[in-house]
């Protein structure tokens, strides 16, 4: 076969959102025109590109599923109108299967891929593997597609799949015979840490297996609680990466595939983040995608003094602007100058909207009409700020910060209806040390250009405390935080149980009080707000256990319950 012209490949990774369907296609239209200018043959966008994605249950819906094909018409026409009939424009949508389920339900609709040219649709792809497990819940909601899809472009075959086909084996051995030029794989693949070599190496593997490049585009964006990083690249054969994308923005990836028998040239290559910047990033985008596609324009959160606050406030104001963060603090009588004087520090540093609500009188009126002490006291200074910052909520329009990190929402250590109040909770899926390794990363950031650091050293560097009682710190009620984030690890993200962690050397008194603190507190992590996806499993989707239930890891110094909390030396009052 002769040598094929050269063809000009290029990769939209683009932030859309779920459900609108007139903002993500024109989108495509605007992200099409950049290719055209550019000189491409083929522009290829994320998965689910008209609808957004995960759509979740409105993928059953038929008004819905009427809405996008409309759309997808629409985008088709458009594309011609402006003058871009010449260009392959793949895009992400939700089809409808042809056929009816086993049991006379309902068909349900599919996942698809789809391809524009001359004003027209001109084929589809439905993928064929459903991932659920983790986040994904496809299986439920779409039906699988079946046969190969190649795609002719200016002479050249293109073979076409979705995310997970990749990942599992089947649709790229379908193309294996079929004398690919590329392999294009549209993606909506969620971030978690470490995730991105591993996305290279399976692709460098698929590669070889059909003899082609792969090109692979994923989106950009925050949805809910998931994050989408882009980071979009090309593969060759050999596994060699030739060419890539940034992290966390948009951007439009050009590359050339070569003429058959010429070797593959290298294009641009993103440089990698450091594994402290990837995660600061993440956060970032995560909570500046739900403030945007939610509609609000300021967040408030409860700066206490503390690190936790601290790095929120400094995420918030670098997602949407210190102007539009409002910082409050509510010191009690039991607040500590210190603590005072550093969140005021934060909110210069950070250029926030600061405010000094004292809690004392409300809390004394509580405490007047109920009597309350111990325990009881302690949680209404936390409920009561929850009530300060609800209430400017409603007055002020703002979405209200939750400041608590996984380490905390593991074991319980917040107080329900108080500081666990809140619409986002940047740090869900962030451990207490990361939390300080984060805000290093974020101080050093600003030190390298030449700007003041957002976060109070003081902040870093001083024990942690709630301050809801004289001299209190977080060690009276916990291990070291670095202790107890080595177990939380073992127990919660790598599901080991009690005799695991023993024989791994644990100490048992340790052991038996993390898990009886973690096993309670299921009730609370269920009414915590949601937060974004960061690690591989995360409180939420990721991980879904009964609130009601018996079972418990078994602890060999405690036959009962009451026996469990006498070794553990708390109660379950003491972390409501």
């Amino acid at each position: 076969m002769p040598d094929q012209p050269a063809l000009r490949v290029a990769l939209a990774q683009i932030d859309t959102c779920v459900g609108d369907l007139a903002g993500n296609t024109a989108a495509v239209l605007d992200w099409a025109r950049k290719a055209a200018e550019a000189g491409a043959d083929l522009v290829a966008l994320p998965e689910m590109t008209v609808t957004g994605y995960p759509i979740e249950d409105l993928a059953l819906r038929a008004s819905f599923r009427r809405g996008a094909e409309a759309a997808l018409a629409d985008l088709a026409r458009d594309l011609a109108d402006a003058g871009l009939g010449d260009l392959t424009v793949v895009v992400g949508t939700v089809g409808t299967a042809a056929t009816r389920e086993h049991d006379g339900a309902p068909a349900r609709p599919t996942n698809q891929a789809v391809v524009l040219r001359d004003g027209a649709v001109q084929q589809r792809y439905d993928k064929h593997h459903l991932p659920n497990y983790g986040v994904f819940d496809e299986f439920r909601i779409f039906a699988p597609g079946g046969g190969p899809t190649v795609v002719e472009v200016a002479g050249r075959r293109v073979g076409l799949l979705i995310c997970e086909d990749i990942w599992q084996d089947g649709p790229v051995a379908e193309l294996a015979d079929d004398d690919l030029d590329l392999l294009l794989v549209i993606n909506g693949s969620p971030f978690e840490e470490g995730k991105g070599h591993i996305r290279t190496d399976l692709a460098g593997r698929r590669a070889a297996e059909v003899g082609a490049p792969v090109a692979y585009v994923n989106m950009v964006g925050g949805q809910d609680d998931l994050v989408f990083d882009g980071g979009s690249f090309v593969i060759g054969t050999d596994g060699a990466l030739l060419s890539s994308a940034p992290q966390f923005v948009e951007h439009l990836l050009v590359w050339d595939l070569p003429p058959r028998g010429t070797a593959p040239a290298r294009g641009a290559l993103a440089a990698p983040l450091d594994p402290d910047e990837e995660i600061y990033r993440a956060l970032v985008t995560g909570l500046a995608g739900y403030v945007r596609k939610n509609g609000f324009r300021s967040v408030v959160l409860g700066m206490s003094g503390g690190i936790d606050s601290a790095l929120v406030a400094a995420i918030a104001a670098d997602a949407i602007g210190g102007d539009r963060v409002v910082g409050v603090s509510m010191p009690s009588r039991w607040s500590s100058d210190h603590s005072k004087d550093d969140a005021a520090d934060l909110a210069r540093r950070v250029g926030a909207d600061y405010r000094v609500q004292a809690i004392k009188p409300m809390v004394d009126a509580f405490e007047g009409e109920m009597a309350l002490d111990g325990v009881a006291a302690e949680n209404l200074q936390a409920r009561v700020r929850g009530v300060i910052l609800m209430a400017l909520s409603n007055a002020e329009g703002h979405l209200v910060l939750a400041t608590g990190n996984k380490t905390e929402l593991a074991v319980g250590y917040s107080t329900i209806y108080g500081d666990a109040v809140g619409g986002y909770a940047p740090l869900k899926d962030v451990d207490k040390s990361r939390v300080w390794a984060l805000s290093r990363w974020r101080n050093n950031h600003a030190l390298d250009a030449g700007l003041i650091p957002p976060i109070p050293e003081n902040s870093i560097t001083k024990p942690p405390s709630a301050e809801l009682r004289p001299g209190q710190v977080d060690q009276d009620s916990l291990p070291p935080y670095d202790l107890l984030d080595e177990v939380l690890d073992a127990y919660v993200e790598h599901a080991e149980g009690r005799a695991e962690l023993l024989a791994r050397g644990f100490d048992p008194e340790v052991v038996d009080r993390v898990l009886s603190l973690v096993d309670r507190a299921e009730w609370k992590r269920r009414q915590y707000p949601l937060g974004p996806k960061v690690t591989a499993l995360a409180f939420g989707r990721d991980r879904r256990l009964p609130i009601t239930t018996r079972w418990r890891e078994p602890i060999a110094t405690a036959a009962s319950d009451e026996a469990a909390e006498r070794a553990t030396g708390t109660t379950l009052e003491q972390h409501r």
